[in-house]
């Protein structure tokens, strides 16, 4: 596809844009510019939209900044070759897997870094089979594929991978170890890109692959990527400091404690691979990737509180030097790889993460001959427990956000039961009332808006193939979020459209009661998130329903929306639960075809003080969101004192802190919305 762009000619020869850019004093030719332009295309769409001139030129003038946005304009015009169909694709592949002399691949949902969200380039699965959600992996053998999706996708996988060419199975309770042990045949290679996989899912690999008689190969060039036609750059959004008033602890602080761990433990560096604890440790935020503002990076922390950062310099805003200091080197991402191997000539003792970080810098140091140090990365739990500035910030953050979901709610209460509105026009109007707050820099995650069957898809994406409208006897699901300076939201609300049904109040009011048990609970500190999880659900357990997703994930700050080491959920988690964490509160209930429910808050870990006897430290939750909780599909008589308690006081609160914030209409609303449950 040929997306070069040509300028008018300027007199004497030369391109109108190349004459701007010389006398602007840019840094590239034409060429240059379009290759920086195309990289910031393949960013999220909040880059595209943003302020990113200065990356051609420190202070472009008004023409300059035009002829680049035209420039920009073109190129994302211009038509995409077509996408060669499902079976040509996997048709290619095998294609491909033969000249390099393997019979299958792994094809991951994930990127060099392991991240929930990834750039237009990394989007490797859903370019080979279609599906688009957060996490899968394919397996591709020269007979046989398959693809793997956990709960929350099984209905999404249904819809977008052709069941003629993969097999769809459960990712927990039919792993792929288990198909491929089943499936390979003697002799056979199955090969891997060592940089998409941490350790544990390769030695999960290769186990299988040995226990049906074959072998697990790593390949140094990724042969999906060979056949990829068109496929995106690397993304550049610009990347900016992350002001002091907003993070609360300069980079040079953190980088100091961390390094003290790091000297206290006897290890000489650590290496990150995780670019959401890169932004926090540096105090830099991005747009590579959709929702996240974080730049894709890597970083090795050394024990002197030196930092060496590993980033396309192209997408470094002016001014971020000066920012990071002396103390951080910049290098470009291929000097990454000799880093490694240069630790590993000195014989240092090298910290990773197992969890996180891909295999293949695991092999990089262990083959340079590096001591090789397997822990935690030591950003994440610092980076989970947020300091008084972020706490304050968050709160202020969740007023905005509570006003901007209350209009919206009260905008649906006047609307919706005329069937007029649809999911995409609903979801639309929430993003216009959450644009127009303080600090608004991008929605946290693509909100799901489901009407009625659609509610039931847990990370539905609504589509103009897809929506529903909003009609009478339905439910409505809302989950939505934003990403402001001051903090990250993520909440949900399950609203009837007219009349619920008996049923749909009696599941609403047990998921509203396991959310009230786990929001009211008191614990001892050291209790992880794994050992409450079954609260949420207890009420559900009693009749024989239970949900197929985890209660709670953290929550950054004005980073990613989904960050550990904390959960709450089924799932073993030996991390507690400490002061300043922030995680989600969210049990729900789905009936396929039609209806789903859930209730979410992000509450924040404070301290308590002792118990009863005083001889020990207690934890709490303190709610951040503050919206209504529809009290249409409320069944009072399954609650009890304190639950009732509880809802009329968060209520209470909710009417207070965002009735001051909204205009008259809808706080006649609030008010109404949030009367006490006895009232009625």
């Amino acid at each position: 596809m040929d997306k070069s762009f040509t300028p008018p000619a300027a007199p004497g020869g030369e391109s109108a844009l190349a004459a701007l850019l010389k006398q602007a004093g840019a840094r590239y030719d034409v060429p240059q510019v379009e290759a920086l332009i195309a990289g910031i295309l393949a960013a999220a769409p909040s880059a595209i939209g943003g302020e990113w001139a200065p990356l051609v030129a420190p202070h472009p003038p008004p023409a300059l900044d035009a002829a680049l946005r035209t420039l920009a304009a073109e190129l994302a015009a211009a038509p995409a070759a077509p996408l060669p169909r499902p079976a040509e694709r996997l048709g290619l592949l095998r294609a491909e897997l033969g000249r390099q002399g393997v019979h299958g691949f792994l094809v991951p949902r994930a990127d060099e870094h392991q991240g929930e969200y990834v750039p237009l380039c990394a989007q490797r699965l859903a370019w080979l089979t279609g599906f688009t959600g957060s996490a899968g992996l394919a397996a591709v053998l020269p007979r046989a594929a398959a693809i793997f999706v956990d709960g929350r996708y099984t209905l999404q996988a249904e819809a977008e991978v052709d069941g003629a060419l993969y097999v769809r199975r459960h990712l927990t309770e039919q792993p792929a170890s288990d198909w491929i042990a089943a499936t390979l045949e003697t002799g056979e290679i199955l090969a891997y890109d060592p940089r998409l996989h941490t350790l544990g899912e390769v030695e999960r690999f290769r186990a299988a692959a040995e226990k049906a008689g074959g072998s697990l190969r790593p390949l140094a060039a990724n042969p999906l990527d060979a056949v990829w036609a068109d496929r995106p750059p690397p993304p550049l959004a610009p990347v900016v400091p992350h002001a002091l008033r907003f993070a609360g602890e300069s980079a040079e602080q953190k980088c100091q404690t961390l390094a003290d761990r790091l000297a206290a433990e006897r290890v000489d560096a650590a290496v990150l691979t995780a670019p959401d604890s890169i932004a926090w440790l540096l105090n830099i935020r991005g747009g590579d990737v959709p929702h996240t503002p974080l730049p894709l990076s890597f970083a090795i922390l050394g024990r002197d509180a030196t930092v060496d950062l590993f980033i396309d310099p192209r997408k470094l805003m002016p001014g971020l030097a000066e920012h990071l200091g002396n103390a951080v080197r910049l290098q470009s991402p291929d000097a990454f790889g000799p880093a490694l191997r240069q630790l590993g000539a000195a014989h240092r003792r090298v910290q990773a993460d197992p969890a996180s970080a891909a295999a293949w810098v695991f092999d990089t140091l262990a083959g340079a001959g590096a001591e090789l140090h397997r822990a935690a990365d030591p950003c994440q739990l610092p980076k989970a427990c947020k300091n008084t500035v972020e706490i304050d910030g968050t709160r202020r953050a969740h007023r905005r956000d509570g006003a901007a979901l209350t209009q919206f709610l009260a905008w649906l209460a006047e609307t919706a039961g005329a069937g007029s509105v649809g999911e995409i026009a609903a979801s639309d109007r929430l993003e216009r009332f959450r644009r127009a707050g303080e600090h608004f820099c991008d929605l946290s995650f693509p909100t799901i808006s489901g009407a009625g069957a659609n509610g039931a898809i847990v990370h539905y994406r609504a589509s103009p193939r897809s929506e529903r409208r909003l009609e009478p006897g339905m439910l409505y699901l809302v989950d939505s979020g934003a990403q402001y300076l001051d903090g990250t939201t993520d909440v949900t609300r399950t609203i009837a459209i007219g009349a619920p049904t008996p049923e749909m109040r009696d599941r609403f009011t047990r998921v509203l009661k396991g959310h009230i048990a786990l929001a009211a609970c008191r614990f001892p500190k050291g209790t992880t998130g794994s050992q409450l999880d079954a609260l949420a659900r207890r009420a559900l357990w009693e009749v024989g329903l239970d949900y197929d997703h985890g209660t709670g994930h953290g929550v950054g700050s004005y980073l990613a929306v989904h960050e550990g080491p904390q959960r709450i959920s089924k799932l073993p988690n030996s991390q507690p639960l400490l002061p300043g964490m922030i995680v989600s509160d969210e049990p729900g209930y789905y009936k396929t075809g039609a209806y789903g429910i859930r209730i979410e808050n992000l509450v924040l870990v404070t301290r308590l003080g002792g118990g009863a006897g005083g001889d020990r430290e207690f934890l709490g939750f303190e709610t951040l969101t503050l919206a209504p909780i529809d009290r249409a599909l409320i069944e009072p008589a399954l609650l009890d004192a304190a639950e009732i308690a509880w809802l009329d006081a968060y209520h209470a609160r909710v009417d207070a802190e965002i009735a001051p914030l909204v205009d008259a209409a809808t706080r006649r609303w609030l008010a109404e919305a949030t009367r006490p449950l006895g009232e009625d």
